[in-house]
């Protein structure tokens, strides 16, 4: 378990808080162009204070030529002229702060857009010049150089390199239009440490770092050894579970060297007062290797997603929660946990789809607020939106165009607020959303949602209110006894999931919050419970 805080000195306010993470592009559409915007997410921040959440972090919203979804940045300075302008982030960032709410905003120092002045001036350099230094231009292997320098491949699908006229090669570990940066060059930790001062004067109170472990490649460039399959999205479930199970060599990936770079950042972060932030996206192999971005010297939070990719399994759950919570004791740090975001399938439709895998979902969810630590939300999951099956017209992230697999686009869909018809107040009437919205989600409108009881949203904010009552303190005891469910007590808290097929008898106390109804004194399949 994290070592505990000192009474006399207050936990920071990140440490325990449920962040809401805003998909720019799919919350609210201000103007009626199609894409979520900053005026719009600031026209909501209210509905965010009502509904329970700590922090709201913001996907890219800097200008880009969206080849995806903005984590091609072209300009790390300024606002793209689509989501709005800087003083919009200005407006933003005080209405949240008067309302009580962080604003965290992502990073993406993996990598930039090939239109960032960098790239085009390395393109217009020759082989070996200082403009090509900044990225990982090399010459390719055979007698012409026509072969990538390495057996490496793209997140994306297909190799990671690409040649340019003059017959280099650069690297991109996602598409095409993502070079990768080095950052052995001095220059580029340098731009960054402008880019983390620009935002962080102008207030903002963290910053969620993407592809936290890919900074550093192995400073070789050798192959990959022990090679069967291209690269996986976290959202290809049973892949990503075969590399959980297996640590595989991976040379691109979470090297020592990165951990310095998050050191230097911790001290400028604490250059600023109100406990700024930086929480890692590090898809690492282990829970011992994502336990090292958040040592005491570097990163505050680093995603868990060991919980994301559990299957729904009582047994797997308990494995995940002693896991994270051994691997963070040593360095003393706060765990997080997650169950969707912007890059994979989400956790109704993991579960199973339909009535059975929103019960699970809101099981899940139950049980997974009452651990110590942060919790992260993806917008939409309060409302129970499933997976989309958007049509292949439709969609746009490049994982489908290299790969022809669906890829993310069916969680990043916009999510309804009010009306029995798309875009169901997205945006202005007669607003197209940028992806197709469901003909059949009149009854998962926020405004349908709020009015309802027993509704997904209402849990939510049930559940929520009841985070901040009785799971606030306590290490975790995992109660062993049935292999089907998962009884964890915590202080006073108690909370029993189950799930298996049938009814369990619940233990002795009052029942604070469920999933789901119950029956009497026995809690259902596929239902979660707090007692105290």
């Amino acid at each position: 378990m994290p070592a505990p805080t000192p009474a006399s000195t207050p936990a920071p306010w990140w440490r325990d808080a449920v962040f809401y993470q805003v998909y720019v592009r799919s919350f609210a559409d201000s103007d009626g162009d199609g894409l979520g915007d900053l005026p719009g997410i600031t026209s909501r921040l209210r509905y965010l204070r009502d509904l329970g959440v700590d922090a709201v972090w913001i996907t890219p919203f800097y200008p880009s030529p969206q080849h995806d979804a903005g984590y091609d940045v072209a300009d790390y300075r300024d606002v793209d002229p689509r989501f709005g302008r800087l003083s919009d982030v200005d407006d933003l960032l005080t209405r949240a702060h008067r309302l009580g709410l962080r604003v965290v905003v992502d990073l993406v120092p993996n990598h930039t857009s090939s239109d960032h002045p960098w790239f085009r001036a390395a393109l217009a350099a020759r082989p070996g010049a200082a403009e090509r230094a900044r990225y990982l231009f090399r010459q390719g292997r055979g007698r012409r150089g026509d072969r990538p320098p390495n057996n490496w491949e793209s997140v994306f699908g297909g190799p990671a390199w690409s040649r340019v006229e003059d017959g280099e090669w650069y690297l991109h570990l996602f598409d095409t239009s993502q070079p990768d940066l080095d950052w052995r060059n001095p220059e580029v930790p340098a731009m960054f440490d402008d880019v983390l001062r620009f935002w962080l004067d102008r207030g903002v109170d963290g910053f969620r770092v993407d592809v936290a472990h890919g900074l550093f490649k192995v400073a070789s460039l050798r192959d990959q050894r022990g090679v069967t399959h291209g690269g996986d999205l976290p959202s290809d479930r049973e892949d990503r579970a075969m590399v959980e199970r297996t640590v595989r060599d991976e040379p691109m990936w979470d090297q020592p060297e990165v951990h310095e770079v998050y050191r230097s950042w911790r001290r400028l972060l604490e250059q600023y007062d109100g406990d700024r932030m930086a929480v890692a996206e590090a898809w690492t192999q282990t829970p011992e290797s994502m336990a090292r971005y958040v040592r005491r010297d570097e990163l505050h939070q680093a995603f868990n997603f060991a919980w994301l990719l559990a299957p729904w399994s009582a047994e797997a759950f308990a494995e995940v929660v002693r896991g994270t919570l051994a691997a963070v004791a040593p360095v003393g740090a706060a765990p997080t946990w997650v169950l969707s975001n912007h890059d994979v399938v989400r956790h109704p439709t993991r579960y199973g789809g339909g009535p059975r895998g929103l019960a699970r979902a809101r099981a899940a969810t139950l049980t997974m607020l009452a651990l110590p630590g942060s919790a992260y939300l993806y917008q939409g999951e309060e409302l129970g939106l499933e997976e989309v099956d958007v049509p292949p017209e439709s969609r746009q992230d490049p994982y489908w165009f290299r790969t022809g697999k669906p890829g993310r686009d069916g969680a990043r869909v916009p999510i309804p607020w009010r009306g029995s018809r798309p875009p169901y107040g997205f945006g202005p009437a007669g607003t197209t959303p940028w992806l197709p919205m469901p003909d059949d989600w009149a009854a998962l409108t926020v405004g349908r949602q709020r009015k309802d009881p027993d509704s997904t949203w209402t849990f939510y904010r049930d559940a929520l209110r009841a985070r901040r009552r009785w799971a606030t303190c306590g290490e975790v005891e995992i109660v062993e006894g049935r292999r089907t469910v998962l009884h964890l007590r915590r202080g006073d808290l108690t909370v029993v999931c189950n799930c298996g097929s049938r009814p369990v008898r619940l233990p002795a106390g009052e029942i604070v919050q469920a999933s789901g109804p119950l029956h009497g004194d026995l809690l259902p399949p596929d239902t979660a419970v707090w007692l105290v």
